[in-house]
């Protein structure tokens, strides 16, 4: 008997959902957001294909691993297509509905889309996720009668928080707190740069489970670094052992359903040096400056156009490697960034109640040079009609952070 190999299926396995980030009210809200943006547009449906859109629309953050996943939303319903490697949980872990689609032949996957979407559409997709395969995948199975790149209008969406986002935002900063604890407590002479990450990561792995139960865990991680690795804020671990005197970059990322919050320090095992604390002071002084910064009417460039200024004047500004900050929120290292919510000269956003943003100044100074190494302080501030709200409470500066 020959076995019917379907292009797609159903597997909705298990009772009922699992529970999902946010209440169902908070996903209908979203969904409700993006079709008032299809109808600015005229657009019959959007296919969604980044992380961040996923999960961010129906809650469900996929692993990809080389297979293609979608959100397809429409007028009436919001289905996801996935792999058929992930069974049951797409459906448990998603708002809407979802569709399998299997991998006996070539481009299933756009076939279902297809399904959802009908053919001679007009389609709204993210053109900086398509890759040039997948796009012309979309123009040949989908054949939309017009499309639009939706990823700036849902970029903007997600910018400004929900009540209930900056609810979990501001566990994860709590979250970051406890790792920021457990890694000063591991720092001593000998000690490397693995091991005490590893403290921190598993005091936050294990807070998480702590203050999110029914939660799925991932993806949290601590970069923490020594000496000259600490020149670069994205620069990974090593096994390099901790001598007294060097510089230290603390680096916590706790990831709570995709959310991404962080607590990045300057840190000096045992005593710090003359040139080394007069630049750590510099930039501590540009951090404080900055968040008095962070208020609604203000734009990424003013606002790191005056911290260029402060930082001139010191005759500093040469050593500023980045930019000031950025949003919070659906983020990670390897998916998903809000980049129209950056503090740099090229950015013209204007901040608004209910965004939430990162300061984080840092400087470098080359090897050889007295002060030599990287510093940066990073506290997470949640914009307010007022002055901003700093949900970052790990102590910076060299009374708390010259340990071992």
């Amino acid at each position: 008997m020959e076995l019917i190999r379907p292009t797609h299926y159903r597997f909705a396995n298990g009772c009922t959902k699992d529970a999902l980030p946010f209440a169902p009210e908070e996903y209908h809200d979203r969904l409700a957001g993006l079709r008032d943006i299809m109808d600015l547009h005229s657009l019959d449906a959007v296919v969604l294909t980044s992380m961040h859109n996923v999960a961010y629309y129906s809650g469900f953050l996929y692993c990809s691993f080389g297979r293609p996943y979608a959100c397809v939303v429409t007028r009436t319903d919001c289905v996801t297509v996935s792999a058929g490697i992930d069974a049951g949980q797409p459906w448990r872990r998603s708002v809407g509905d979802t569709i399998t689609y299997t991998d006996w032949q070539r481009d299933n996957f756009w076939r279902v889309v297809a399904s959802v979407t009908g053919t001679g559409r007009a389609i709204g997709c993210e053109a900086d996720h398509l890759t040039l395969d997948q796009a012309e995948k979309l123009n040949t199975y989908v054949q939309p009668k017009r499309g639009m790149d939706i990823a700036p209008a849902t970029m903007q969406q997600r910018m400004v928080k929900s009540e209930a986002e900056i609810a979990l935002i501001t566990q994860g900063a709590a979250v970051a707190d406890v790792g920021g604890h457990a890694i000063r407590a591991a720092i001593s002479v000998g000690a490397t740069e693995l091991e005490i990450a590893i403290a921190g990561r598993d005091a936050m792995e294990r807070e998480i489970a702590k203050r999110f139960p029914d939660a799925e865990y991932r993806d949290t991680w601590v970069w923490f670094q020594s000496g000259l690795n600490t020149d670069g804020a994205h620069n990974p671990l090593t096994n390099r052992k901790l001598a007294r005197g060097d510089i230290l970059s603390l680096n916590c990322f706790p990831m709570i359903s995709g959310y991404y919050t962080a607590l990045e320090r300057t840190l000096f095992v045992g005593e710090v040096d003359d040139a080394s604390l007069q630049i750590w002071q510099h930039n501590i002084a540009a951090h404080e400056y900055g968040m008095t910064l962070l208020r609604p009417g203000a734009s990424c460039a003013e606002i790191s156009a005056r911290i260029n200024a402060f930082l001139a004047e010191r005759d500093i500004l040469q050593y500023r490697t980045f930019g000031y900050g950025h949003s919070f929120g659906l983020l990670s290292h390897y998916y998903g960034r809000e980049a129209a919510l950056e503090l740099r000269e090229d950015i013209d956003t204007v901040l608004e109640p209910g965004m939430v943003i990162s300061m984080e100044p840092m400087l470098t100074l080359p090897h050889g040079q007295p002060g030599a190494g990287g510093y940066r302080e990073h506290d997470i501030c949640i914009v307010t009609e007022d002055a901003p709200q700093d949900i970052t409470h790990y102590p910076y500066g060299p009374a708390f952070n010259v340990v071992g």
